[in-house]
């Protein structure tokens, strides 16, 4: 892939990473979480990971906003009154962001072995996915399950809470 479609992508899923913050309607702010996934997968097909970039696509820009979209769904939005910035908040945001970045240039220039070669894979008979599934599911097998049981109770936390009582 030529630079400057790396670049093009980059700044495509940065600027859309920008209005899922910035949006203040949910939905908006979900489908610009879609648009970048999905430019974070031609960032992967350009590093000819084919797999990872077509695992992006379909479960993160599918599944996990399909999720997302029924979570905002069942909350009440117009019951939710417009508020305002408050103040100290978000100076307080302001700061973490900018420790963020600092730490963020520390390590990047700080890092001596980012230009290290990685050694070349060997071609074995079981394709890309399998390696994947492998390590996934040995040595990353207790976070994965984590995760599976942290989107299960976030899932159940919103409909309980979105749930109105009756009179």
């Amino acid at each position: 892939m030529s630079p400057v479609l790396f670049w093009i992508f980059v700044a495509i899923m940065l600027v859309f990473a920008v209005l899922v913050i910035v949006n203040r309607n949910p939905v908006a702010s979900a489908l610009s979480l879609v648009v970048s996934f999905l430019a974070l997968a031609a960032l992967y097909v350009s590093l000819d990971a084919f797999f990872l970039g077509a695992i992006q696509v379909l479960v993160y820009g599918g599944a996990v906003m399909v999720l997302f979209l029924f979570i905002i769904m069942l909350l009440d939005l117009k019951a939710e009154r417009a508020r305002r910035v408050n103040f100290p908040a978000f100076c307080g945001g302001l700061i973490v962001v900018v420790l963020f970045v600092k730490i963020l240039f520390d390590v990047s220039y700080g890092f001596q072995s980012g230009a290290a070669q990685f050694p070349a894979t060997t071609q074995t008979s079981q394709a890309d996915a399998w390696h994947i599934g492998m390590i996934l599911f040995q040595q990353y097998n207790l976070p994965l399950q984590v995760v599976g049981t942290l989107i299960l109770v976030a899932s159940i936390g919103v409909v309980i809470l979105s749930k109105r009582e009756l009179k």
